[in-house]
């Protein structure tokens, strides 16, 4: 008798196994969108030469350090390794702030923290806008209420201390933005009394070095920056997806003091802070699924900069920027950048030639050199061919080959009479 009933559940076992295969069946057969062909070949990306405005291309040791394998979020090696990052943050910002990490995101995204956590709807905010940055900070802090008041420095140039001063204590603002490394126009902005005249006028001072940080000396205490950040892909040389940002203690008290909650949960700097064993509490709380194999990458980049030496980092940048311009000015080209002493070395601006088609000349070399400059952005468009050397890409040789690709273009390339 046992035998049988076994016998009866395993045949009953197998036709409800039957049905839900039929039902499988039917299912799949339901399916109007077929696999796509494209996703049935493997992946193939070409090697480039990444000398436009970013991202820059990655070392093998980088590269080799994102395809480590996945492990938690929350894993006491991830803290571990996200430990590592804030060291090398508060290195390379030259910090000893406490709230200093990553987000999770690129440098817009750094952009949106600094913003949403220190800006209240009805706050006052100074915006300089010495190129695109600017313009998209201000964007920023317009769409979550704040009263925003700019001063624009001309295409290529830059605004004095006494501009900024006259602003500060015209619009009493809660925080004042600047662009260090302006990449639309490749300006560096001089930063020194800045941050003692915000704070003058009770104001706090957010600095963008997305395009200037390892490649030009920043000195975040001593220069009374309260909110700096960066991004991964230029200097550092890592992919692109993490933004490294740092807040002062008077920055964090206007944060953590405000009368109103982030309009973003994401970039809420009290959870980040929390997540990013920021903060004096005993044990982290999940806020979001950091991107584990993003923080291997920035990790080693942040490794190999410290490695290298930041000051010996700054003075290669400035070195291959000067070979460079010498380069440019021989073959006749000229700098948009008039000021010797604000050019940005990590991205050198280039009068776009007279009589060219700039959008000619980035087609040919990408097609013929298989190496990538680009044109302008936001107020240098139709002004400007972009160089970036940043990073490993920082180099002599580097600038040879960028120097031999405009002549080889020049020489190719459609050029009117007119």
């Amino acid at each position: 008798v046992q035998d049988f009933t076994q016998s009866l559940s395993i045949q009953s076992l197998c036709l409800s196994l039957g049905s839900i295969s039929v039902k499988r069946t039917e299912i799949m057969s339901s399916l109007t969108i077929p696999p796509p062909p494209c996703l049935q070949k493997r992946l193939l990306v070409p090697h480039r030469y990444m000398f436009g405005p970013g991202p820059s291309n990655v070392p093998t040791r980088i590269l080799e350090a994102g395809a480590k394998p996945v492990i938690g979020h929350m894993h006491p090696e991830i803290f571990e390794i996200m430990n590592d990052i804030k060291s090398g943050i508060r290195y390379v910002f030259q910090t000893q702030n406490k709230v200093s990490l990553a987000v999770s995101g690129t440098g817009h995204t750094a952009m949106e923290c600094a913003i949403f956590n220190t800006v209240e709807p009805g706050d006052s905010v100074l915006v300089a806008v010495n190129g695109i940055w600017g313009e998209r900070a201000a964007d920023m802090a317009e769409r979550i209420g704040a009263r925003v008041n700019t001063i624009v420095a001309p295409p290529g140039g830059y605004l004095t201390n006494a501009d900024i001063e006259k602003a500060l204590s015209k619009h009493s603002p809660v925080l004042f933005f600047l662009a260090h490394g302006e990449s639309s126009t490749g300006v560096l902005h001089p930063l020194e009394g800045i941050g003692d005249l915000c704070h003058k006028y009770n104001c706090l001072f957010l600095v963008d070095s997305v395009a200037s940080i390892g490649g030009a000396p920043v000195y975040m205490d001593q220069q009374g920056i309260d909110i700096l950040y960066t991004g991964s892909q230029k200097v550092l040389n890592a992919p692109p997806g993490t933004a490294p940002i740092s807040f002062s203690e008077r920055a964090c008290r206007k944060v953590f003091n405000r009368t109103t909650k982030p309009v973003s949960f994401f970039l809420d700097l009290s959870w980040l802070a929390n997540y990013w064993g920021c903060d004096d509490k005993p044990s982290r709380k999940y806020h979001h699924t950091g991107p584990v194999t993003a923080f291997y990458s920035l990790r080693e980049s942040l490794a190999v900069l410290a490695e290298e030496g930041l000051e010996n980092s700054w003075k290669r940048h400035q070195r291959v920027m000067l070979y460079f311009h010498a380069g440019l000015e021989s073959m006749g080209l000229k700098l948009f950048v008039k000021d010797k002493d604000t050019r940005l070395p990590t991205v050198t601006t280039i009068v776009a030639p007279h009589g060219y088609d700039w959008k000619e000349i980035t087609g040919y070399i990408m097609k013929t050199h298989n190496l990538e400059i680009s044109g302008g952005l936001g107020p240098s468009v139709g002004l400007v061919l972009r160089v970036g050397l940043m990073g490993c890409n920082s180099s002599e040789a580097n600038v040879d080959m960028v120097l031999a690709a405009l002549r080889d273009a020049l020489k190719h390339c459609h050029k009117s009479k007119v």
